[in-house]
């Protein structure tokens, strides 16, 4: 099994879409991490600060960077337990070649509130 995580800065919503602006740099990574979860033997997390704080204290790893660099190291993008990047997120070149998992255009998202509009 290949474990993708991305931790990110304290977000109101992944999506990308729930702020004054759009932000394209998100709906992207919300759609590959869809879209690599549908594929066998791959599970793609995405953690945010605000709302999953246990998950960036528990991981050593990413724990070091934000002492090494503060918030500037946010995004922390994790391959089984290694950082491999920080500080932006991955290209969908660098999760291909992360994952070995050949991506496709993603499907665009619902929306951070699973589509019900009440962001």
């Amino acid at each position: 099994m290949i474990k993708l995580e991305l931790f990110e800065r304290a977000l109101c919503c992944s999506t990308g879409v729930c702020g004054p602006s759009v932000d394209e740099n998100l709906l992207r990574i919300t759609g590959v991490f869809e879209s690599l979860n549908q594929v066998d033997k791959m599970e793609a997390i995405r953690y945010n600060l605000s709302s999953t704080p246990k998950a960036f204290a528990e991981n050593p790893a990413v724990l070091k960077e934000l002492k090494e660099k503060g918030k500037e190291a946010l995004p922390v993008t994790v391959l089984d337990g290694k950082v491999v990047k920080t500080g932006a997120y991955p290209t969908n070149e660098e999760i291909q070649q992360f994952t070995g998992v050949i991506l496709v255009e993603p499907k665009s998202s619902t929306g951070c509130c699973g589509g019900n509009g009440g962001c």
